[in-house]
């Protein structure tokens, strides 16, 4: 946590007459839907400046979801897919010490520099995993990114645990290699 935002949550009680937990408690009770709702009835019904309102409100969002509610959610209906993701998070951790797992809302981000793969629940039957791969030829089984867009440049469906095979480890090996 940078010096800046310690000194805003230091100084939370006095400015806002709450605690940065008090008002997360609040917030929580309230369960605002929108970033902007909550900043909004921060600011109106409890007179928060804008500044402190919006930090309150990012820093509340930011723990209500861990990685594992991320997961669940992305896996729920999904179920018998779980077990590719996880193979394929096995395989990357060991590629280097370096493999950061980003879990966001709909996807993994798997990221070295850079991302170089992002692991997607995209129907109840595939997973899409997409790379980041330099001048590789699009093939019958690395395709085109399709709708990960510019994020990737390549995609690969899986439906089962043995398309975690040589093959696609091969490619995400290239890809964690290229991501530096």
């Amino acid at each position: 946590m940078d010096k800046a935002l310690q000194t805003m949550i230091a100084n939370m009680p006095e400015k806002t007459g709450r605690s940065l937990e008090e008002w997360k408690q609040l917030l929580h009770e309230m369960k605002f839907d929108k970033h902007a709702a909550a900043v909004k009835f921060l600011k109106q019904e409890h007179g928060v400046t804008h500044g402190f309102a919006n930090t309150i409100v990012t820093l509340c969002k930011q723990e209500v979801t861990s990685d594992l509610e991320l997961l669940a959610n992305q896996y729920k209906g999904r179920e018998s897919l779980y077990p590719i993701y996880e193979k394929i998070v096995e395989y990357v951790k060991g590629l280097g010490d370096d493999v950061t797992i980003s879990v966001k809302k709909t996807g993994v981000s798997v990221i070295r520099k850079r991302q170089f793969i992002l692991i997607k629940p995209a129907t109840k039957t595939r997973i899409d995993l997409g790379f980041k791969l330099k001048d590789h030829p699009i093939g019958e089984r690395l395709e085109d990114s399709g709708p990960f867009g510019t994020m990737c440049t390549h995609r690969v469906r899986l439906s089962e645990v043995n398309d975690v095979d040589k093959e696609l480890k091969g490619w995400i090996k290239e890809a964690y290699e290229e991501s530096v």
